[in-house]
């Protein structure tokens, strides 16, 4: 049996889902603190002039620690606009985004309360496309030192830390002739690129 723990993730990085590919059971970490500039709101695409980052806004809060799960997401910015035309721009000569995007536009489109919310939701939607069925949970408490059983991946798969467990094998990418394969990069980039075959990129990273 392989359990995994990971954070909660916007559009999160391919090697994220290769790592559900391969578990019997995923837990979300949802009652850690906050961290700012992590996957849990942000996600890297492939652009014309290289990666982007996408950022979802969140709000301020007063206490200086704030748990994951009560984050609210900022309505003072039209953040759902933006990283549509961004992604739309990125992705419209992919070779499945036009299959893709109607299942992903209303998220872009519906008023978000909380992060983890959304991130839930869209990840849910993710799974669909890419026909990977796993059981997910949410922890409903913080441990710092989990069971052995479990594999601890909530610091491991950050954007600002390199480790031979994050990296992702090679598929085919529009602008691989203009900068080389990008690895890393948000679901998203496997999805619109490969199509039905993402699942098989997955399983074979695993």
């Amino acid at each position: 049996m392989r359990n995994i723990c990971l954070s909660s993730a916007y559009l999160a990085p391919v090697v994220y889902y290769s790592e559900m590919a391969k578990a019997d059971a995923v837990y979300v970490e949802s009652y850690d603190f906050y961290e700012k500039q992590t996957y849990r709101n942000r996600c890297q695409i492939a652009a014309a002039n290289g990666p982007m980052t996408l950022s979802i806004p969140v709000e301020k809060v007063s206490a200086a620690k704030v748990l994951t799960r009560d984050v609210c997401i900022s309505e003072h910015s039209d953040w759902q606009l933006n990283h549509w035309r961004s992604i739309e721009s990125a992705y419209n000569s992919t070779p499945f985004f036009e299959y893709y995007k109607d299942d992903l536009l209303p998220f872009y489109e519906k008023k978000w309360t909380y992060l983890i919310d959304f991130n839930q939701e869209i990840q849910s939607k993710i799974l669909e496309l890419l026909n990977l069925t796993v059981k997910i949970q949410s922890t409903d408490s913080y441990q710092n030192k989990l069971d052995e059983s479990f594999l601890d991946l909530r610091d491991i798969i950050h954007p600002k830390k390199e480790n031979h467990a994050v990296t992702c094998s090679p598929y085919y990418q529009v602008f691989d002739q203009r900068f080389g394969f990008q690895s890393n990069l948000s679901i998203i980039d496997l999805l619109f690129n490969m199509g039905n075959e993402s699942i098989f990129s997955l399983i074979h990273n695993a």
